[in-house]
Order: structure tokens, then sequence, then C-alpha cells
């Protein structure tokens, strides 16, 4: 049997690899606890009752992929040509080592002209002001400059995934960094084991009328399913990485954000399943339906059904997830705050959160109160849930320190797709040993 492998510049060789036959594995998350016969993890499949993305057609990404849609890739120009190799047709794509979609630094895309010093120097608001905004300024200006550059690291770090594909890494080291995976209206996507480093935005816009000082704005979420339906993220690792936010620099005494988010399911997306994966040292971190707006809605409504189950959110600021309109089941995750901490779950605008058997570590002076935030009157179910060791009815502590905010009971559906529930207080055990990229066993 040949197998393609795609090396350096997506040149496709062949390699020969025997003619044993491949026993698939069917198993999906099961085989934390019982392995599939197929150590091939990219023909394996999300298993039965696995979360939303098991509903219906289930999710099956490349499973079924012929050999001359399976490749190995090393570099981000192989990567992106094997994505765009053979269209729909089910396919595998197997990552090796740490590919880096920003190899070459950010200068690499600054359009000519550019200057980031005359840009602070034409923007300052002790010159400029905060009541216009920039969007009148001209092509040849330090914003207008700023805007070509932004486009070139658009067209180069997004990358757009087929459907019927599976990504997988091959070992304990692989990933993918400085990258914004773009899963767009398609059906049927799996990630798994992947380290998967937040792209930064080596262009932020400073937007004077943005609040009462002013502030930066990114651009790039590490992940993104958009309009997408059947997409199973699991055993991976989405981090900031080399660029924590605690290093950012200020610039006109506001924080230089170069980081969006690191997963957004928005667009009238559905079906999507993440498991055992880890969430760590982020802000903005899942967004669950991006807008309010009527208009969006109408594409949202009855949509946006995400489960999350054994994943560890650990050092974040917000947003695990800040939801609107979804169905979202969120179980067996623990959640491990430091003092950054200002909430977990954002209930937004016709959100039905379901949030149980979930394990909180809240550090000294965080109250409980915090893991709830009311952005909208949309009423959850929130049970058997532990903080710090001590079994905590969310809701009603939230209701008791801000009662401004108050929180309805009964998210209004109870769900059915979970493949195995796991008692609350083995959680956190159960999530450190097996949660993020490597730990598929």
């Amino acid at each position: 049997m040949n197998r393609p492998e795609w090396h350096g510049h997506a040149t496709r060789v062949l390699s020969v690899v025997g003619c044993t036959a491949l026993v698939l594995g069917l198993t999906g998350t099961a085989a934390q606890t019982h392995p599939s016969p197929s150590r091939d993890l990219g023909r394996q499949t999300l298993g039965a009752n696995d979360g939303w993305a098991a509903h219906g057609t289930g999710t099956t990404g490349g499973a079924a992929a012929d050999a001359e849609h399976v490749y190995t890739v090393s570099d981000w120009a192989g990567f992106k040509a094997a994505l765009a190799d053979g269209g729909d047709a089910p396919k595998i794509i197997k990552v090796k080592g740490t590919i880096d979609a920003v190899s070459e630094g950010c200068e690499a895309f600054a359009a000519p002209g550019y200057d980031f010093d005359a840009y602070l120097e034409k923007y300052a608001p002790e010159t400029w002001g905060l009541e216009q905004d920039l969007s009148a300024e001209p092509d040849d200006s330090p914003e207008g400059l700023r805007r070509a550059s932004a486009a070139r690291q658009d067209a180069a770090i997004k990358a757009n995934i087929p459907a019927n594909t599976t990504i997988v890494g091959l070992g304990r080291d692989a990933g993918i960094k400085g990258a914004s995976l773009q899963i767009k209206g398609v059906d049927n996507v799996i990630i798994r084991n992947l380290t998967l480093e937040s792209p930064i935005d080596c262009f932020p816009q400073w937007d004077p009328t943005d609040g009462d000082k002013g502030n930066w704005n990114s651009e790039y979420d590490t992940a993104v399913v958009h309009g997408s339906t059947h997409v199973w993220l699991d055993h991976n690792t989405f981090t900031d990485g080399e660029h924590p936010d605690s290093e950012a620099p200020t610039y006109f005494g506001m924080l230089y954000q170069q980081h969006d988010g690191e997963l957004d399911i928005v667009r009238g997306a559905d079906y999507v399943t993440a498991s055992w994966n880890v969430f760590t040292e982020h802000d903005k971190t899942i967004l669950i339906g991006n807008s309010d707006s009527e208009s969006t809605a109408v594409g949202d409504r009855g949509r946006l059904k995400v489960t999350f189950h054994h994943n560890l959110f650990k050092n974040l600021v917000e947003r695990a997830p800040r939801v609107r309109f979804g169905q979202v089941d969120v179980y067996n995750n623990h959640f491990v705050a430091d003092d950054t901490y200002a909430y977990s779950f954002g209930i937004g605008k016709e959100s039905q959160l379901v949030a149980e058997h979930n394990a909180f570590t809240l550090p000294e002076g965080i109250s409980p109160a915090k893991i709830l935030k009311r952005w909208n009157d949309s009423p959850l179910t929130a049970a058997n849930n532990l903080v710090n060791g001590r079994r905590t009815d969310l809701i009603a502590v939230h209701n008791a320190e801000i009662p401004e905010e108050t929180l309805r009971s009964g998210a209004g559906w109870t769900p059915a797709l979970r493949a195995q529930v796991h008692p609350v207080r083995a959680v956190p055990a159960l999530v450190k040993s097996g949660a993020g990229a490597g730990r598929i066993r």
C-alpha cells in the first residue's frame, strides 16, 4: 500500500509502509478507558451518544479516506496544501512536530511603509483625541498601512478546513502555532491531539471611541466553527504559549491586546462536541453565538448545540463559555482559577445552559458567586457542582451575593447525549491525567 506524505512545501512523495490491513477504531472518547484496537487516530470516529456532535449522522471526519488522501505534514505550506487537495473527499492530515504559521515573524506581513512608531505618534489621545475613530483614514495613512498589513496576515494565517476531514497530531509534541483554523460552512470535521498556540494579531487596531479611554482591538481566534455541523474537538491544548497577555505591553495606557478567542462557535453552527481538551492562559476564551442582534438570531435560534465534557479550564479570565441562544451541555469539567478570574459561564440572550457534575477550584478570596455572569435573563440548569470540594448551588450563591443580576433555574431541556458521566469528586484527577494533547490512551 502506498501512502502519500507531504513534506516541505507540499511536494507529494510516496513511501511504502506495508500492507497490513488497518482495524478501524470507532470508539471516540471511549478510548480514554477502553482503547480502540486501532492506534491510527486518524481512523477513529466519535462514539455513539458522545455529546451533540454524535447527533444524527454522527461525526466521522476523514476516517473513510483512501490512501491518496492521507497526508503527513510538517510545515505550514504543506498543511495548507493538504487541506486544499481533493476538495471534500474524506481526508486525514497528520501533523508531525510543531507547525508555525508565522515562522518568519510579524515583519513578513508588514506593508511597505508601515511604521508602528508613526502609528503611535499619529493617534496618541493627546493629539488625536477620543471622539473620532480611524475608519475614514486614507490608505497612505498609518492606519491605512496598518489595514493593509493586517490583510496580508489574514490571508497568510487562516486555514480553511474542508468537510470530511480529520486533523490529528502524531505523538505527544505535535502542534500548530500562530494559525487560525476556520471550520466554516462545512460538515463532519475532527481535530485531535494538537497543541494549538493562539495566533497573535501583529497589527491590532486602536479605537479611540471604544470605552471612555479607547482600546486596542485584535482579530484571529485559534479555532472558529462558523455555520458548520458535526465537529469534534478532542484532546487538544489551547494556549497562549509564548505570548501570554501578562507579558503584553501597554500603549496609550491600555493593554496592547493581541489575542481574540481560543474557540468561537458562531453563525448557526450546530452539533459540536469538545472533549478532554485543555483551555489555558487566555482572556476571552470561548464564545457561543456572537451577537444579540435579531438578524443574527434568525440563524442561531434552534442551533448552537454544543457539549463540553472532561475539559480543563485553567487560569482563564472569562468566557468558559459565554453563551447566546444555544443548548449547551457542560459536564465533568474542571475549572481552575487564578487571581485574574472574572467568571466562567456567561449567560447570554436566549441561552439554555446546563452545567452539571463540574468541579471548580477557586483561590482564596474569590467567591463562587462569580462563576456565573448574567448578561441576559435566560434560565439555566446548574446542579451537582463542587467548589473547592464542597457541593455548591451556583445559582443560589450567585443570587444571594449579586441580587441585581438574579438568575432563574431551569434550562428547559435535559441532555440525552452523554457517553459517560463520572462522579463529580473524581473529575479533577481524571481531567488532570487525561485532558490535553499527548494524553490519548
